[in-house]
């Protein structure tokens, strides 16, 4: 059995009980891993250790295949280094809603968002103009988001889904402008995949009125993270999310891949044995289907999801386990789908 290796980016808060549901799970599938761990918690990262960084990227460009679990942002953004390091252009994050989280929105959401990754105005913190006016650059470049638009139509093309491209091209000519013509551009080599085009104010709301007329939404980088806040929101909880950043070659295909949960460090509740591993779980379950056991990555979310269907879940989302005795419980469902 080929061992997969994975780069693994340690964090904070949170960070090793997620770590221990993710080994649970390893050892129990008929996969071999080896992870590779760097300390990339706040103490680490700012306790003069320099070369901490270029000794995760070298790991990361070896295995191509990382996880990465909540860390803390002071003076810098380990996740804005490694993004800008490691060239991750797209980011993948699913939002899609689970039975048995309670929401106040009753409409069903299955959303594969796309998000470039680079660029927009998170690419530049602005600038003072004097004492009463700022500036910030918007930058959207031709390279990521021909990325991201193949990106998206493969993955359309692979699940039989439609995609919508987003953006304010009609008020933001150049830069919205430049985006929506290279998605078109792209779109001609995939004729198979209904392509619509939305101007992004109004797809919030048509996403809330008719979610179910939305699948694989492509959006630039502001745009993204707005709008993967509020799916999450609209499925009940931002803390059962799970992303995927992707760096490419030169002929286009996915070169580095990094996966983790979206919620934070959770402080307060740190080694309490009450933080939710579903995140982590979802992001283990990308990784799988990203290495070609998509088997073994349904089998687990179908564990998971059945867990949660029936109460059997933390207190954050109406049950009553700890994460290990969650944990626990997935592994006992996977081991009859195994």
């Amino acid at each position: 059995m080929k061992k997969i290796n994975i780069t693994e980016l340690l964090g904070d808060g949170i960070g090793p009980e997620l770590r221990d549901s993710v080994y649970a799970i390893a050892d129990m599938l008929p996969l071999e891993f080896k992870f590779i761990p760097f300390d990339l918690s706040v103490e680490n990262r700012e306790g003069g250790n320099r070369d901490l960084f270029d000794k995760v990227i070298e790991s990361m460009r070896e295995t191509r295949l990382a996880l990465k679990y909540p860390t803390i942002t002071r003076t810098s953004s380990p996740n804005a280094i490694i993004r800008r390091r490691c060239d991750f252009s797209v980011i993948l994050r699913p939002v899609i809603s689970i039975k048995g989280i309670q929401s106040k929105f009753k409409g069903d959401v299955f959303l594969y968002i796309v998000r470039i990754a680079t660029g927009g105005t998170y690419d530049d913190p602005g600038r003072m103009i004097g004492k009463d006016a700022a500036i910030s650059i918007r930058i959207v470049e031709r390279d990521p988001c021909r990325n991201a638009a193949k990106y998206a139509f493969e993955l359309a093309r692979k699940k039989s889904l439609k995609v919508t491209s987003s953006s304010k091209h009609t008020i933001q000519k150049a830069t919205d402008g430049l985006f929506q013509s290279i998605v078109e551009e792209v779109h001609k080599d995939y004729p198979d995949i209904k392509h619509n085009i939305e101007l992004f104010d109004a797809l919030l709301a048509k996403i809330i009125l008719h979610p179910e007329n939305y699948q694989v939404v492509l959006v630039l980088n502001e745009y993204g993270d707005f709008l993967s806040d509020m799916a999450s929101g609209l499925i009940g909880s931002i803390g059962t999310g799970a992303s995927g950043n992707f760096s490419f070659t030169n002929d286009d295909k996915v070169d580095i891949a990094m996966f983790d949960p979206s919620g934070g460090t959770a402080p307060d509740i740190a080694g309490q044995n009450k933080c939710n591993p579903t995140a982590v779980l979802l992001a283990f379950g990308m990784l799988l289907d990203h290495i070609d056991r998509y088997d073994i990555g349904h089998e687990l979310r179908l564990a998971m999801l059945s867990c949660i269907a029936d109460g059997v879940c933390t207190a954050d989302i109406g049950g009553s386990l700890g994460s290990k005795e969650f944990t626990k419980e997935v592994i006992e469902r996977l081991k009859d789908k195994l």
